[in-house]
């Protein structure tokens, strides 16, 4: 017991302490290439927070990185990838804009009408990968990827004047959303205000974390990921998991454009934010798939999206916010390789080393 303990904090804070020095390396080294300071930097990046609307708007867009981050996690776990989750979070965001904006329900069923649309649309378009991968042995990379496509045909096919869009201050969109579907914010005044959705993104993450720690579902879902056959031999159905999989990875999915819509656009255009899933992934692995590691990764994300701003202002390229992401989740990716085969070199000299034992003690025995 003592020993293990070493090993899994080891195993837990090693490979995060190591991402950092490396990637604050890489950083160091590309600001120093075009001639900024690295200190200078980091102090602008710092003290932007505390002007104007920057720390809600962290707030704000760690919301949208944490809701698809937990998306592609729920994926990964399964060692699915889910690349599509780019697509599934358009289509849902467009079909709940179209049916919230078609009705107009009181408050709290209009709001959730839109959410289970959302989700429902999601769940759908992710369960054509899964039904693929499971009867004809498709790769989900390879459907997901074309599907993220097929996504932009289909929104420009639905925000259509012929369809369901209308003009919107010289803007084709989907019909406003009605004032009874709006998730009202916390207001900081000049500060600006945090989307109420907030909330929901809260929920999903303790979802998450109960249904991977605290039921039979995630039990079987980590076992599959970590070994399909043991798993199968254990009783576990290996397609159905991948089908549920998919369909909660886009249901999740499907949340991702919610906050603003709700909170803040109440309306859905061919031009509305978009390249959310590609930042999700690279939040699930700066996480690790867990539910607070993914926050911390959003939160992280967002700060570096939303303080670039301010280089501009010290003479360095706000483009070098790209690198320093980049380089973070290289490191990432990196270092808990480097820890994993570590470990794993570790343990075959342990076992090495007590098979020799057992072996001098029965060559001793014998004699």
């Amino acid at each position: 017991m003592p020993g293990r303990l070493p090993r899994v904090l080891r195993g837990k804070l090693l490979p995060p302490a190591m991402a950092i020095v490396f990637s604050a390396l890489l950083c160091t080294v590309a600001l120093l290439i075009s001639a900024g300071s690295p200190g200078t930097a980091l102090a602008a990046m710092v003290s932007q927070v505390g002007k104007g609307t920057t720390a809600v708007d962290i707030l704000n867009s760690a919301t949208i990185y944490y809701l698809i981050g937990v998306a592609v996690a729920i994926g990964f776990k399964m060692n699915l990838f889910n690349i599509g989750v780019e697509g599934q979070y358009r289509i849902g965001a467009v079909t709940g804009a179209i049916v919230g904006g078609a009705t107009n329900l009181p408050p709290v069923l209009e709001p959730l009408l839109v959410i289970l649309s959302a989700v429902a649309a999601g769940a759908l378009y992710a369960a054509l990968p899964a039904i693929l991968k499971v009867t004809r042995g498709v790769s989900e990379v390879i459907t997901t990827i074309m599907l993220n496509a097929v996504s932009i045909g289909i929104l420009a096919l639905l925000i259509n004047e012929k369809t369901f869009g209308v003009l919107v201050n010289n803007n084709i969109a989907t019909k406003p959303i009605p004032q009874s579907g709006w998730i009202p914010g916390v207001s900081f005044g000049s500060h600006g205000t945090l989307f109420g959705f907030v909330v929901v993104a809260i929920a999903v993450g303790i979802a998450y974390w109960v249904m991977l720690n605290r039921s039979r579902f995630g039990f079987e879902l980590r076992a599959s990921g970590e070994s399909p056959t043991a798993a199968m031999a254990g009783g576990v159905n290996a397609k159905r998991m991948i089908v549920v999989a998919m369909l909660l990875s886009g249901a999740t999915a499907g949340l991702t454009a919610l906050p603003e819509l709700l909170g803040r656009d109440h309306v859905y255009t061919q031009l509305s934010p978009q390249g959310y899933g590609f930042t999700g992934i690279a939040v699930a692995l700066l996480g690790r798939n867990n539910p607070g590691g993914i926050a911390f990764g959003a939160l992280l994300w967002a700060f570096l999206d939303q303080s670039a701003v301010s280089l501009d202002n010290v003479g360095v390229p706000k483009e070098i916010v790209t690198i320093m992401q980049g380089a973070i989740v290289l490191s990432v990716v990196v270092s808990y390789e480097v820890i994993r085969r570590f470990e794993l070199a570790a343990e075959q000299r342990r076992v090495g080393a007590q098979l020799g034992t057992a072996t001098v003690a029965a060559a001793g025995g014998a004699s």
